[in-house]
């Protein structure tokens, strides 16, 4: 199915995950994409990640289905209440180390659960060289690497880079997330496992990029 997509990740979106991941370098970091099936019939179909929900960034909680679940059943309440017919369309995750490049084994799961209701998902990992690029302003590249699933149930890279399936909506994005790396908006991100240490933190994120 992912084969046949094309993903368009809009600014929020993007900037949310690599803020997330800029917050807690020295840990995995996961969360969920929200969006919407736009072109069914097109050829390719056309999948528009409108934002992203940072869930974890405690290690020990990565591969816990409850508190995935969990997280599921509240963005998709949540989002089910707006009206405008958006779901958990995928999910990102960041390694802690700059040289992993492997999707991990949690990811893969993760990106299983949501393909059970949303066939055209699409998981994100965070390429951590080429955000450390985008931050110092030396590239206008996506800083996540595209995975889809194919026939034999595998998470396969699309492509060599997925630049093809792939497209930033706003084509300044790094630039946008430059700023917000020197303004540290990345410390303001919060995401689940904050929500759950302190529930006045509000894990939507309202007023982030402000």
């Amino acid at each position: 199915m992912g084969a046949e997509c094309r993903y368009e990740l809009a600014q929020a979106a993007y900037v949310k995950l690599a803020l997330h991941a800029l917050k807690h370098p020295a840990t995995s970091v996961n969360g969920l994409l929200v969006g919407r099936l736009v072109e069914p019939s097109s050829s390719p179909a056309v999948v528009s990640v409108i934002d992203a929900v940072p869930l974890s960034h405690h290690p020990h909680h990565l591969p816990l289905l409850p508190t995935l679940e969990l997280g599921l059943t509240l963005v998709e309440d949540h989002f089910a209440t707006q009206g405008e017919g958006l779901a958990v369309v995928g999910y990102y995750h960041a390694n802690p180390r700059c040289d992993d490049t492997d999707l991990p084994p949690v990811a893969k799961r993760v990106g299983d659960h949501i393909f059970r209701y949303f066939p055209r998902s699409a998981v994100l990992l965070v390429d951590n060289k080429k955000l450390e690029e985008a931050v110092k302003g030396k590239s206008r590249d996506p800083v996540v690497q595209l995975y889809t699933r194919d026939s034999s149930k595998s998470w396969r890279q699309a492509g060599s880079d997925g630049s093809s399936q792939l497209v930033l909506k706003e084509p300044s994005t790094n630039v946008v997330l430059a700023d917000h790396v020197t303004t540290k908006k990345w410390d303001k991100i919060v995401d689940f496992d904050d929500h759950l240490d302190d529930i006045s933190k509000d894990w939507l994120n309202p007023g982030l990029l402000d």
